[in-house]
């Protein structure tokens, strides 16, 4: 094969290239022959579950000297959660005491619980307050 051919093919090659993107980017490209199915929605978060599991990544580690302060703020009032019970995903029940040590509970979706969370040490003579986490007990049939 001459030098003159490999040209004039690489040429041949290049407008045909060159062509066929033209007619591509006037007619778009070539419909689909499957039909298009509409994406999954979305999963909801369990939100719950992700503050659950939140609480129980920052309390685990603590060593002995430390505790995990939870509190909770209503409006006016602020409590120390001491126990969250969890009938579903979507609910928290927290209890705990405010500053006078009055025994406080409040019932709120998992998505308006805005707690606040802080490691601090306990006194050297003091045992750490863990804050539970409970679930319902399954039904006995």
């Amino acid at each position: 094969m001459a030098f003159g051919n490999i040209g004039q093919l690489i040429a041949g090659t290049a407008i045909e290239a060159t062509k066929q993107n033209v007619i591509n980017a006037i007619t778009g490209p070539e419909p689909s022959k499957t039909p298009a199915t509409p994406p999954a929605p979305p999963q909801p978060e369990a939100i719950g579950a992700m503050i659950l599991g939140q609480l129980q990544a920052m309390q685990r580690p603590l060593p002995e000297d430390q505790e995990l302060l939870v509190q909770f703020h209503t409006g006016s009032e602020m409590f120390r959660v001491l126990e969250i019970f969890v009938p579903t995903i979507q609910v928290f029940v927290l209890s705990g005491v405010d500053g006078e040590q009055n025994v406080m509970r409040v019932i709120v979706p998992a998505e308006k619980a805005q707690l606040v969370c802080k490691i601090r040490k306990v006194a050297a003579d003091a045992k750490p307050v863990r804050v539970n986490v409970r679930s319902p007990r399954p039904k006995q049939e």
